[in-house]
Formats: structure tokens, sequence, C-alpha cells
């Protein structure tokens, strides 16, 4: 049996079966507990962590990690909060003080290409067998044996490979709108676009061609605000329309009416996200895309076993995620994590942030079933 993945291209009629996908006309899946309760960042402070708390350090491959540190009370665990694009440590500011509060030692990096951290330009420093180790020589910077990984987005692919490459560093783990994540050795874009096209009327990586452009970068720091209205979208189902499909993204960027804004996140929050972004820029954080379009990421994968995982796993999936589709998430990490929590949330992709009362609270008391 081969594995549903949201970026992987390996998508066959078989998997759509098991998945309990239809195509076009719809699509059915409703396992876990959908969590329905409304957005909880509407309103509110932007939650701005304190800068004093951050540290740097220089990798074993000499790059500058900046991250977040909170040490813990009480005999608790590190939580390893990873973030996905176009993000920063900051895109977990609903989380830090909830479970900072509850006593958990807190590492909450910027991930390669963004914020304080090295921007390398070229796309193989991005291979998921590199930046794995770096972030475990955060935990040996801080003399941390073993901690819990939480990842969203790309940061939830990267939380697989640290399972993956480094087991035993690993308590247990859990992962946000993308599910735990297999090999990748076998990924091609054009067959994946054409597999999610043909099951769902639209393809769900379309996009990648346009993050993998010269230029695409420029693009999108020139319209940003039009690019923040759809990467954090009001309604969740522009993605479909104007964000996943091959062409869609930039036909919008520079020709469509531009997206509302998003009510759920607050003016201060968009200052913040915006400044950080932008100051950084996007040259560095689209190689996400491109280690996987031009092939190096499948190329680093092909030594990696495609390994299931009895850890303890929280999966909080996203109802209203159109491109880390359900029907697609879902039956590739149950079938890998045999120990398993399994929450679907009323949410779009940003489930941390769109709902992030709810996602603290399941995730605390997954935490509390572990330890």
């Amino acid at each position: 049996m081969k594995y549903l993945s949201v970026f992987t291209a390996f998508i066959t009629t078989t998997l759509f079966q098991y998945a309990g996908i239809r195509p076009v006309n719809g699509a059915s899946v409703n396992t876990g507990q959908l969590l329905d309760a409304q957005s909880s960042t509407t309103t509110g402070s932007a939650d701005v962590m304190d800068a004093s708390a951050y540290k740097d350090v220089q990798t074993s491959r000499g790059l500058n990690y900046h991250y977040y540190f909170s040490p813990p009370s009480d005999g608790k665990p590190f939580l390893v909060f990873l973030h996905g694009f176009p993000s920063t440590s900051y895109d977990w500011h609903k989380q830090v003080p909830y479970f900072q509060e509850k006593g958990y030692g807190l590492i909450v990096p910027d991930l390669l290409g963004y914020g304080g951290t090295a921007k390398p330009l070229d796309p193989a420093a991005y291979r998921y067998s590199l930046t794995s180790k770096d972030v475990i020589d955060i935990l040996d910077a801080e003399e941390i044996e073993t901690a819990v990984f939480i990842g969203h987005d790309w940061g939830a692919l990267l939380t697989s490979r640290i399972v993956q490459y480094h087991p035993d560093r690993v308590i247990a783990f859990g992962v946000l709108a993308v599910g735990y994540q297999d090999s990748f050795a076998d990924f091609n874009w054009e067959a994946s676009n054409a597999q999610t096209k043909e099951a769902f009327g639209y393809e769900l990586f379309g996009y990648w061609e346009f993050f993998s452009e010269d230029g695409a970068d420029k693009l999108i720091e020139a319209k940003f605000d039009k690019f923040f209205n759809l990467g954090f979208p009001e309604n969740a189902k522009e993605w479909i329309t104007d964000f996943a499909p091959v062409g869609a993204l930039k036909r919008y960027l520079t020709s469509r009416p531009t997206a509302p804004p998003p009510s759920w996140i607050s003016k201060e929050e968009r200052r913040i996200q915006t400044e950080v972004l932008l100051k950084g820029g996007f040259a560095a954080p689209l190689n996400y895309y491109k280690v996987m379009f031009f092939g190096i990421g499948p190329e680093d994968d092909k030594g990696l076993p495609r390994v299931a995982t009895d850890k303890p796993a929280f999966f909080g999936a996203a109802s209203e995620d159109y491109v880390a589709r359900v029907e697609t998430q879902v039956p590739t990490t149950q079938q890998l994590c045999s120990n398993l929590t399994l929450k679907e949330f009323q949410s779009n992709h940003w489930v941390q942030l769109y709902q992030a009362d709810e996602v603290n609270r399941e995730l605390g008391s997954w935490l509390e079933s572990v330890f």
C-alpha cells in the first residue's frame, strides 16, 4: 500500500477509494471530531512575543537560527513549534502564552529563510535531511535531549522528517493542517495535479509552478496586501478558484479583483506579519517550493525509509483547507501513526490562528494524556 499525501504525487485510484474520495462531484470523509466553535482570533491583542526571550545559535552547517526560548517548570517537557509558509515564529503567538503558563518549555524558531534566521538562496539548502538536523542542533545547544515537536504546513513536513531522521529525540509530535508525511521519492508535480484535478475538479498544487518561477518573490512583495488577503483568506473557498489551480495565483495578483481582508486577523497582527515578512523578503521562503518542484527534495528522500511510527501523535485537520484537504491528509496519517489522536477543526488552513482556543485546548488535553 502506498500512501496518500497532500504533497505526494503518487496518488492512485486505489488510494482515492481508500480515502473515500469521489471525483469532482464531492468527497466524503468525516473522521475525527469536528470542532466547530467560532474563530477565537477575530478580536484581541496581537500577543507579541517577548523579543528579549529570543536567542541565536550557529548550526553544525554554519547557519544562524533565531528562536524564542522559554524554560519549563514543574518537570514539564519542551515543546518545539515549527511554522510553515509564509510565516515566522510569530505564527505561534496564540500558543506561546497558553503553553508557557502551563509550565511547558518552549523553543519556537524562525525557520530557515525567515525572520532572524539565515536566508540562503540555494534551494538545496532547504533539504529536509538538513533542516531537520538544524532543529536538532538547537536542542543540542540548549542541552535538551528530547522534546515534543509540533508543526504546521511545511513545519508539519519538517516535524515528520525529525520523527524519521531523529526518532530518539522525539517524545511525541503533533501536526496541524498537513498530516504526517511519508517519503516523497515518488513525487511528480504534473501527475499530482492531474490526479487531484480528477478527484476534486482543480489542481491542489498548481500554485507551486508560480512559486518556483524567477521573479515570483518580487511580484508577491509588490502586491503583498493583495497576496495577504488571499493567503489568509476571509473565504476559504477562494483557494479553489484563485490560489491552488495552475496559473490562478499569478492571474489573481496581476489582474483579478483583490480578495476581502481577513476579519479573523486583527490590524495589529496584520501589521506585525507584514513587517516581518517584507523585511525578510520572499526569495528565500519560496525555496520550500522549489526544493520540491525541481526534484531536490524527492531525491533527498530516496534514502529515507517509508516508516510508520508508534510515537504518540496528534493531528489537527482543517475541514476548510482546500489545499491540504482532509480527504488526502487523514487517511495517510491514520495509516502511518498507530498511536494517533485525531481532531478535525472547522477552520481554514491557518488552524492555530483561526481556531486558537480550540487548538490550544485540544493540544493541551492531548499533552496531558501523554504525560
